[in-house]
């Protein structure tokens, strides 16, 4: 384990200036606060947060960075509070501390979901301070390069979640060497006989190969001299993940490698490196389309450098990437060398200089978070925004375009604006027209063309590859589905006023919002298309004194709706169904005229959906069943599918209860509920809070951490159970809730 001393002089190295008594009594601090708690390897924890801050000694970091690297696991793992490390070392480092500090008691049962909401507070946290992510980097490559002591399903999870996360965003923000060895971590934990395959031919090869690669490194380093370029060569082999992704990519084997062995030339001058291509491509042959030049057009991340591929010494393909010092430094070390941010002293400056273009792409990914997504579309949006093979266009005014391979006009019209891609309907690729599914290539000029009325089919959501433009097509698509509802909406309250004899303006209805716990008319209007709210209720909030004389009779009672209460289904001569029940109680339920309703007798048996029941507020379908009688369903019941085939079974039927009424309805409720006392006692005082009545109760443990259970209760209508639920979904101790349809 470092030393106390050891962690000083490693940061004096770079910084004299550096503040030992801050860092001393940071390592004073944590190694009390972790005491005697040991990693799954037997060492003591505290060696962890050593090692996190020795690797960042390593990029230079500033002393606050330092001691927030010790510090990360203090608040998670310990009695430690945010509070008291603010106090004791600074609001700055306890800043830092909390952006490293997971979220808990997420009210989450996914792993997906919680891993989601974990990498969203991160993100967020380093889009105030990018050091949060350089630290949180260094965590990561450390837990990674122990994780053999760990047992193999969470290695293999955390080796999943690094190579789907944590390596490909070091490489979007330039880190290509801590990339590179998180892949090869995280590699060989998932398939560790393939990587060992690969290490092990990859060594052989290296021997067989070493005389050509020194061979080439002289031979390079020759020429580029007679031309008066100094330069460094240097060669070196790709790892085993690299050869693995390439293999599989392009189905080709081991042997049909050509590049293998990569030569990296570093120059002095911007210059040099297009005099050392000169130098290279006069020597010997280039491949044709193995040309990029990185240093006219950098990557997103800052990478710079031009990339060229020549048949060398022995018909030998060498791949060979030029740059200068400078460049060579950003390519490895990514934000954590850029100049921008490097002070007199050669310490990471604590804030990044807004010209980097890594981060300008980490504040755009952020921008996903202001739109509401859950925490498993995020982490979609922004995997899909972490693809490092990448394509570059223009627009018409010479706007560059970055996008993943494999983009479409499509995801390029996002990438310009939301507005722009909601309304394109056409694209120009090079002044051609071409289909919006084209596949972008590098240097494809695109013009797209808009209309003003278009808004994006649901299918596009399909068709992208990125984040930004699959999380517009969904909000366009939510947006349009509401339009369609509030139009519906809009119509039913017209009728509902008209046969009320009532005038209906927006204005009386702008009026009567508070009555309505809504914040616009349009809630109401697609409250009322989506069935969450009835027309009637709309007509007595714009006009109190309204007495509804259609609806005389009496609703139903608890005990005649139940899952075993059967009644008498008759049609009146003035077209309304009427439910009788044993005992006299009666009610209406109105018929729509458009639908007949086929095979009916005087008098039908009618019941209510066995699982789940249904209650005022849902939309309700009857289901006829010859000899039987009617079973009424809520319109979401997944039993209905059963039917889809057989439409002349299906009844048109609707609710008619008076608000107010204290009679209750059957539902059920499955929830996910941490194992612990008192869980269900809580859950039982919330019903009982909002007035609803237990009837039965089922617990089954599935896992040592969660009980699911089934609860069968009484409640007034939907607005009560809705009401229920949301109360039951804010309790830290209930992991999910669902209600159950018949």
């Amino acid at each position: 384990m470092m030393r106390q001393y050891e962690l000083v002089e490693r940061v004096k190295r770079y910084n004299p200036a550096t503040n030992e008594a801050l860092l001393n009594r940071a390592y004073v601090y944590a190694m009390r606060a972790h005491g005697t708690q040991k990693r799954a390897s037997g060492d003591p924890f505290f060696a962890h947060p050593l090692e996190v801050a020795g690797i960042l000694t390593d990029l230079r970091l500033d002393d606050a960075t330092i001691v927030a690297a010790v510090l990360h696991d203090t608040v998670e793992d310990t009695a430690a509070t945010l509070d008291e490390i603010s106090e004791l070392f600074s609001p700055e480092i306890g800043a830092l501390v909390d952006g490293l500090t997971k979220l808990k008691r997420l009210d989450l049962v996914s792993k997906r979901a919680a891993q989601g909401e974990n990498f969203r507070k991160l993100l967020l946290a380093v889009a105030a301070d990018v050091r949060v992510l350089l630290v949180k980097l260094a965590d990561r490559l450390h837990n990674m390069r122990t994780l053999h002591h760990m047992p193999p399903e969470k290695r293999v999870r955390i080796a999943e979640e690094t190579l789907d996360i944590y390596a490909p965003l070091a490489g979007r923000m330039g880190m290509q060497e801590l990339r590179e060895e998180l892949e090869d971590l995280a590699f060989r934990n998932l398939k560790p006989e393939i990587y060992g395959t690969i290490t092990q031919r990859l060594s052989d090869l290296s021997t067989k190969s070493e005389r050509l690669v020194e061979s080439i490194e002289r031979d390079l380093m020759a020429k580029l001299s007679a031309q008066g370029i100094a330069a460094e060569v240097t060669g070196r082999r790709k790892r085993p993940y690299s050869i693995w992704s390439k293999m599989e990519r392009k189905s080709v084997a081991f042997e049909q490698l050509s590049d293998i062995f990569g030569f990296r030339v570093v120059v002095e001058e911007l210059a040099d490196c297009y005099g050392a291509l000169g130098v290279v491509h006069t020597s010997w042959p280039m491949v044709p389309g193995r040309y990029k030049d990185y240093i006219s057009t950098p990557k997103q991340n800052d990478y710079c450098s031009i990339h060229t591929t020549v048949i060398g010494p022995k018909s030998q393909r060498v791949e060979l990437q030029i740059r200068t010092r400078t460049m060579d430094e950003v390519a490895e070390y990514g934000i954590a060398a850029h100049a921008h941010y490097k002070d007199a002293a050669g310490a990471i400056h604590p804030k990044l200089a807004t010209e980097s273009g890594a981060y300008q792409w980490l504040r755009r990914t952020i921008e996903l978070l202001a739109e509401g997504d859950s925490p498993e579309e995020f982490l979609e949006h922004t995997k899909l925004e972490l693809f490092q093979d990448q394509v570059f266009c223009f627009t018409p005014k010479g706007r560059l375009i970055a996008l993943p391979r494999g983009a479409t006009p499509i995801d390029f019209a996002y990438a310009v604006h939301t507005d722009v891609g909601n309304s394109a309907v056409g694209a120009k690729i090079n002044g051609r027209m071409a289909p919006l599914l084209y596949e972008l290539a590098n240097g494809d000029e695109v013009e797209i063309a808009r209309s003003d009325g278009q808004s994006p089919p649901a299918a596009w959501e399909s068709l992208v590859v990125t984040g930004k433009a699959r999380a517009a097509i969904r909000r366009a698509t939510r947006v349009a589905v509401r339009r369609q509802y509030a139009g519906l909406g809009r119509q039913i309250l017209d009728r509902a006023f008209e046969r009320a004899g009532k005038s209906f303006s927006e204005d009386k209805l702008r009026g009567a919002l508070p009555r309505l716990a809504r914040a616009s008319t349009e809630d109401v209007f697609a409250a009322v298309g989506r069935g969450e709210m009835f027309s009637g209720d709309v007509v007595k909030a714009v006009y109190p004194d309204f007495k509804d004389e259609r609806r005389p009779a009496p609703a139903p009672s608890p005990t005649q709706l139940g899952a075993a209460g059967a009644g008498r289904l008759t049609l009146s001569k003035d077209q309304t169904m009427r439910l009788t029940f044993p005992g006299g109680a009666d009610g209406d339920i109105a018929r729509s005229e458009a639908i007949p309703i086929r095979g009916l007798d005087d008098d039908l048996p009618v019941s209510f959906a066995p699982n789940g029941g249904a209650v005022p507020g849902d939309r309700i379908v009857g289901i006829l069943t010859p000899g039987i009688g009617v079973t009424i369903y809520p319109i979401q019941s997944a039993a209905l599918a059963a039917f889809d085939n057989e439409p002349a079974r299906w009844l048109d039927v609707r609710w008619d209860v008076e608000a107010g009424t204290t009679e209750r309805f059957p539902a059920k409720l499955a929830l996910q509920s941490i194992n612990e006392p008192g869980v269900l006692a809580q859950i039982a005082q919330v019903i009982a809070d909002h007035d609803g009545n237990i009837d039965n109760v089922s617990m089954k443990r599935r896992t040592q951490d969660f009980t699911e259970i089934t609860i069968d209760l009484s409640v007034w209508d939907l607005k009560h159970l809705t009401a229920i639920i949301a109360e039951l979904r804010g309790k830290r101790a209930v992991a999910r809730v669902d209600r159950v349809n018949g």
